[in-house]
């Protein structure tokens, strides 16, 4: 899913392209993609955009008129920039925003068709689709901790709670726990305050050094390359290879339709995180530590 340096990279480059531009047609490839009536989709058209602009992980057009598109692109939805009037590409196009200079195509890659378009009237229709969370790159210590400390969770689960941060979704909250120095696993009700501080430290560390580094990866093209799975991270998405700090294996812990990545050595002082299904499996034969992992490893090797 894209998160917030992603969508705040697409705004640069939709900011380039459509600020102050007439809004000419609206092209919808799925009818499930528009998940409002009123005001109907046809109102938005032949109005100029006025400014845009994120909301958790949600894109905001602003429109002449009070009019407001709100754009949650979910798991696998994508922005194009194309000529104006481009065809939609196959199954995976959503819907096309036509301008003069081009036109932005929605498209998501996946059989469950989870995008969503809605078209509201007012500020006051664009907070309905405010989760509640507070922002993650504006977030003063005393903000952060109480939105934090106030529902007992996982770390992890604290992270992409969009109620509770704006912003931070999967990929992102596994590069600040292992930036935080911090097990995924730990609770809110268990932290501290240094360890609460570094984790916020940790937040907008990790945030702005992924945003500057998608600024300079765009350039001054519309983003190709979104994707929660990067090279140049540090543990999500790269179990098994060397943690860049300390070389020990990333590991991973998978749960529901997530998983999260952690270097054990870094964040848990070498203890090895069970999921419940291996848990059960293996029972007592669990490894608890990177040793014994290791151990099991090479006696498996000598079998």
């Amino acid at each position: 899913m894209p998160e917030l340096p992603d969508i705040e990279v697409y705004l640069d480059a939709l900011r380039e392209r459509i600020e102050g531009h007439e809004l000419l047609r609206v092209r919808l490839g799925s009818p499930f993609l528009l998940r409002s009536v009123d005001p109907p989709i046809a109102d938005v058209e032949g109005r100029r955009v006025r400014g845009l602009s994120r909301l958790g992980k949600r894109i905001v057009l602003e429109l002449d008129g009070d009019l407001y598109l709100v754009l949650h692109l979910m798991i696998a939805g994508r922005l194009r920039w194309t000529e104006s009037g481009a065809k939609l590409p196959g199954k995976l196009g959503l819907a096309a925003f036509d301008f003069e200079a081009g036109s932005l195509i929605l498209t998501e890659a996946s059989k469950k068709k989870r995008a969503s378009l809605h078209v509201v009237r007012g500020v006051a229709g664009v907070e309905e689709h405010d989760s509640g969370g507070i922002d993650a790159l504006t977030s003063g210590p005393d903000e952060f901790a109480a939105a934090l400390r106030a529902r007992t969770h996982t770390l992890k689960r604290a992270l992409t709670d969009p109620s509770i941060l704006s912003g931070v979704g999967n990929a992102y909250s596994d590069e600040i726990l292992h930036a935080a120095r911090l097990s995924p696993f730990k609770r809110t009700d268990k932290i501290d305050d240094d360890e609460l501080e570094r984790l916020r430290l940790a937040t907008l560390q990790v945030m702005r050094d992924w945003l500057a580094r998608l600024r300079e990866e765009r350039g001054g093209e519309f983003p190709r390359k979104v994707t929660a799975f990067r090279e140049e991270m540090a543990v999500h998405g790269r179990y098994g290879k060397p943690c860049p700090v300390c070389a020990s294996p990333v590991q991973r812990v998978v749960y529901a339709a997530n998983e999260a990545n952690y270097c054990a050595t870094c964040q848990t002082g070498g203890k090895l995180l069970a999921d419940r299904a291996l848990s059960r499996l293996l029972k007592k034969d669990w490894p608890r530590s990177l040793e014994e992992l290791e151990q099991r490893k090479n006696r498996d090797r000598s079998d």
